[in-house]
C-alpha cells in the first residue's frame, strides 16, 4: 500500500512538471537547446571516431595484418644514384631469392614493379592509372576480391602472357560501367587481354601507397618482357618486395630480420624502407583515441553550458512561483516534495532534449559524411553514453535549485509578491 502511495505520488509530481514546463513551451525548447546540440556534437564526434577506425581497420586488413611491405627509395638525382651504386645495387631479384631462403616465417612473397605508362588506350577518362607487374601471390598477399573473372595464374607469369586485372577506378575510367573482360588495353605499346577486375579497395590517402584502384595489374614476368621504363633510370630494378608472414608470426621480429638481410645486401645504405601494417594500425588508432576524446570533450562543454542554462532556469521559475511553493508547504508539502517537484522539471528538460539530440546527432552524422565524404558510424554506444551524460547533467544541475527552493519560508513565501 505504501508503495503504491509512493508510486502515485511520484506519477502526480512528474505530471505537474510536465504540466509546467509545457505552460511555458518557448522558455523550455530555449532552455532544452544546450542540451540537444551538446548531445548531438557527442554523437556527432563519436561516429567520425568510429568510421575513422572502421576505415582504418579495413585498409590494414586490406594491406594485411600478417605483412611486411618493402619499397625502394628512388634517387633524387644522378649524384645521388652514382652514390648508392658504389654500395648498393638497390632492391633486386637478388634480395627476394635471399629472403626466401633465410625468413623462416615467411608464407609467400611477390616483387612488385612499377611503370607510368606514356599512353594508354582507350583513352582514360580520368588520370593515367599505373601499370604494376606482380606475381600471382599478390593477390593473396592483398586479400584480393574480384568483381568479375580471375587473377593471375602462374602459368600467366611462367608465360610472361599479355594479361591484366584492372583495379576498379582503372576500368571504370577505361571502359564505363559495363563489363571489361576479354577486353583489351593498350599499355604504350603492348595490347593487354582483361581477365579479371577488382572490387573497389580503400586508398591510403597517403603517399604509403599507390590507389589500388587506379592501377593495371599484370604479371611480373609480363613487365619484365614486354616493357621498359624509360623515364624509371633512378629507380630500382624492383620498386617493392610484398611480404606474407605465417600464421602466429611476430611481424615485428620478422621486419628485423627483413631489414637485417637488406642492409647486408646493400651494406647498410638507406635505400628502402620496410612498413608493417600491425604497428600502423596500433599507432593509427592511438592517434584515433586521442583526437576522438578531443573532440568529445569539446562538444562535451555543450553540455555544460545546457546544464548551466537548466540550473539559472529553475532558478528563475523558483523565484516566480514563491507564492506557490509557500502554498503548498502551508497546506502539508514537505521539503522533499519541493525538491522533487522542481528536480524532475530538470531532468524532463535534459531527457527530453537528450531525446530531440539522439535525432540530432543522427543528422549532424549524415551532414558530416555526405559534406565532407568522411565514413561516420553512430553507434548504440555512443548513444548511451550522450543521452547517460543528458540526464546527468539535468539531475546534477537541477538539484541546487531544488534545494533551494526547499529551504524558502513558508510564511515568508505567503507574502512574497
Amino acid at each position: 500500500m505504501t508503495q503504491s502511495f509512493a508510486l502515485s505520488r511520484y506519477g502526480s509530481d512528474l505530471l505537474q512538471a510536465g504540466q509546467n514546463l509545457l505552460a511555458q513551451k518557448t522558455r523550455s525548447i530555449l532552455t532544452a537547446l544546450g542540451i540537444i546540440f551538446g548531445v548531438g556534437a557527442v554523437i556527432g564526434m563519436l561516429a567520425i571516431g568510429a568510421g575513422a577506425r572502421a576505415e582504418s581497420l579495413r585498409f590494414i586488413e586490406q594491406l594485411g595484418v600478417r605483412n611486411l611491405l618493402v619499397a625502394s627509395r628512388p634517387a633524387t638525382s644522378d649524384q645521388e644514384l652514382q652514390q648508392r651504386r658504389r654500395s648498393s645495387p638497390g632492391l633486386t631479384e637478388r634480395d627476394v631469392r635471399i629472403l626466401e631462403a633465410n625468413v623462416d616465417s615467411l608464407e609467400t612473397l611477390s616483387p612488385r614493379k612499377g611503370l607510368h605508362p606514356n599512353v594508354v588506350l582507350p583513352k582514360p577518362s580520368k588520370e593515367m592509372p599505373e601499370l604494376f607487374g606482380v606475381r600471382p601471390s599478390y593477390a593473396l598477399i592483398h586479400n584480393w576480391q574480384l568483381a568479375e573473372g580471375r587473377a593471375f595464374e602462374p602459368a600467366d607469369n611462367e608465360a610472361g602472357a599479355a594479361v591484366c586485372v584492372l583495379g576498379e577506378a582503372a576500368k571504370v575510367s577505361l571502359f564505363g560501367y559495363g563489363s571489361a573482360l576479354e577486353k583489351y588495353v593498350k599499355v604504350n605499346d603492348t595490347w593487354l587481354k582483361v581477365v579479371g577486375v577488382l572490387k573497389e579497395q580503400i586508398a591510403s590517402g597517403s603517399s604509403l601507397t599507390q590507389d589500388p584502384n587506379q592501377v593495371i595489374y599484370t604479371p611480373l614476368r609480363t613487365m619484365q618482357y614486354r616493357f621498359f621504363d624509360i623515364s624509371g633510370y633512378l629507380k630500382d630494378e624492383l620498386d617493392g618486395v610484398d611480404v606474407r608472414l605465417k600464421q602466429g608470426a611476430d611481424s615485428v621480429e620478422a621486419s628485423k630480420i627483413v631489414v637485417a638481410i637488406l642492409n647486408s645486401t646493400h651494406h647498410n645504405t638507406a635505400d628502402f624502407a620496410v612498413t608493417i601494417p600491425a604497428e600502423l594500425l596500433a599507432e593509427q588508432q592511438r592517434s584515433q583515441a586521442i583526437f576522438t576524446y578531443v573532440m568529445v570533450a569539446i562538444a562535451a562543454i555543450s553540455l555544460l553550458v545546457g546544464g548551466i542554462g537548466i540550473m539559472n532556469i529553475v532558478l528563475a521559475t523558483v523565484l516566480e512561483r514563491t507564492r506557490e511553493i509557500g502554498i503548498r508547504r502551508a497546506t502539508g508539502a514537505r521539503r522533499a516534495d519541493i525538491v522533487r517537484q522542481f528536480l524532475f522539471e530538470s531532468i524532463l528538460i535534459s531527457i527530453s532534449g537528450g531525446i530531440l539530440g539522439i535525432g540530432f546527432g543522427y543528422f549532424l552524422a549524415w551532414l558530416i559524411a555526405a559534406s565532407a565524404g568522411w565514413s561516420t558510424i553512430v553507434t548504440p554506444t555512443s548513444i548511451v553514453i550522450a543521452f547517460g551524460v543528458s540526464a546527468a547533467v539535468g539531475l546534477v544541475f537541477g538539484i541546487y535549485p531544488a534545494r533551494k527552493a526547499s529551504r524558502i519560508d513558508p510564511i515568508e513565501a505567503l507574502r512574497y509578491e
